[in-house]
C-alpha cells in the first residue's frame, strides 16, 4: 500500500473509530454490567463518576476526531473507484448518525440529568425512579452505538482490503 493523503486518512480513521469501537464494546459488555450489579446508589453514583472522568480532552479528540478525519476521509478517498467510495461513505453515515448522533441525543441528556441531580439528598424512591428513567434508555442508546461504531469500524477496515 502506497503512503498517500487517501491511505493516511483511512488509517486514522480506521484507528480512531476502532478506539471509540473498543471503548463503546468494553463498556457495554463489561461496565454497564457490571455497575448494573450496584443498588441505586451505587450505581447512580458510578455512572456520574464515570461519566465526568469520561469528559477529558484525549477523549473529546478521539471521539470528535473520529468522525472529523472521517470526513476527510470521504474527500480523499472519492476518486479511488465507486465501490470503495460508497463503502467509505456508507460507513461515516453509520458513524455519525449511530455513533455521534445518539450519543448528541441520546446518551448526553440522560448523562446531563443524572449529573445535575444531588444523589445524597435523595429519597430511596426518588433514586430507584432516577435508575428506571436512566439505565434502560441509555443502555439502548449505547447498544446502537456499540453496534454502528463496530459496523462502521468493519466497512472502513474493508474498504482498505479491498483498496
Amino acid at each position: 500500500m502506497e503512503i498517500s493523503t487517501s491511505n493516511i486518512t483511512l488509517f486514522a480513521a480506521i484507528l480512531l473509530i476502532g478506539l471509540v469501537a473498543g471503548l463503546c464494546f468494553t463498556w457495554g459488555n463489561a461496565v454497564t454490567p457490571g455497575v448494573g450489579q450496584l443498588e441505586d446508589m451505587g450505581y447512580l453514583q458510578s455512572f456520574q463518576k464515570m461519566n465526568r472522568s469520561i469528559e477529558n480532552p484525549l477523549f473529546f479528540a478521539v471521539f470528535f476526531g473520529s468522525f472529523l478525519v472521517g470526513i476527510v476521509t470521504v474527500i480523499t478517498n472519492r476518486a479511488i473507484s465507486p465501490t470503495h467510495f460508497w463503502l467509505v461513505l456508507a460507513a461515516m453515515a453509520i458513524y455519525f448518525f449511530g455513533v455521534v448522533l445518539v450519543t448528541i441525543m441520546g446518551n448526553v441528556p440522560l448523562n446531563q440529568i443524572l449529573d445535575k441531580t444531588d444523589l445524597v439528598n435523595s429519597t430511596s424512591e426518588q433514586l430507584r425512579t432516577l435508575r428506571e428513567t436512566f439505565e434502560r434508555p441509555w443502555n439502548q442508546f449505547h447498544s446502537i452505538r456499540m453496534v454502528a461504531a463496530t459496523i462502521s469500524f468493519a466497512m472502513l477496515v474493508i474498504a482498505a482490503i479491498g483498496k
